[in-house]
């Protein structure tokens, strides 16, 4: 990993999505990955195919460590581009680890799987950043920013570094 000097220095951002994409959302997550790495950060996904692939594969490109976190009990159903790779045989109850692994988690598109993900990224209260993925608020607060909407994959990492620090810092004990 390159850019990371010292443990507590690491940043953990969790990126999910939808398994089955097109090119230009595989493409998104790609650069979403690099950004992660070229940050310093590691990543977290659920190590399938789709957006996790692609945001594991541009990661590794830039150098990253990738961590999967498996529905399976079989870790060789992971991606190529996964370095860490955890079975869980817990289906999606595995999106729970998934989103408490991370400071910070960026939804890229997505589907219901991912719409529960970022339901406990709420409940958990995580920052969680958004492209072209979910709008999700309670129906009493049309004003209440839950989740922080980005236009690019690099403003998408810039904020989830942002948020993630200041996440930290609001978390640490002692």
């Amino acid at each position: 990993m390159k850019n990371i000097k010292k443990k507590e220095d690491v940043i953990k951002i969790s990126v999910i999505g939808g398994s089955q994409v097109d090119t230009e959302i595989y493409n998104l997550a790609y650069e979403v990955g690099k950004e992660i790495a070229r940050n310093g950060a590691v990543l977290f996904c659920g190590g399938l195919g789709g957006i996790m692939e692609a945001s594991c594969k541009g990661a590794k490109e830039e150098g990253g460590l990738t961590i999967g976190i498996l529905p399976t009990a079989n870790e060789n159903d992971a991606n190529k581009y996964v370095d860490i790779k955890i079975p869980t045989g817990m289906g999606y109850a595995r999106n729970v680890p998934i989103i408490l692994s991370s400071h910070a988690v960026i939804a890229v598109d997505g589907s219901y799987g991912t719409l529960s993900e970022i339901g406990y990224t709420l409940t958990f209260d995580k920052p969680i950043i958004a492209l072209k993925s979910w709008e999700v608020r309670p129906y009493y607060s049309e004003n209440t920013p839950y989740i922080i909407r980005a236009k690019t994959a690099k403003e998408a990492v810039k904020i989830a570094i942002r948020e993630a620090r200041d996440y930290i810092r609001k978390n640490q004990t002692g």
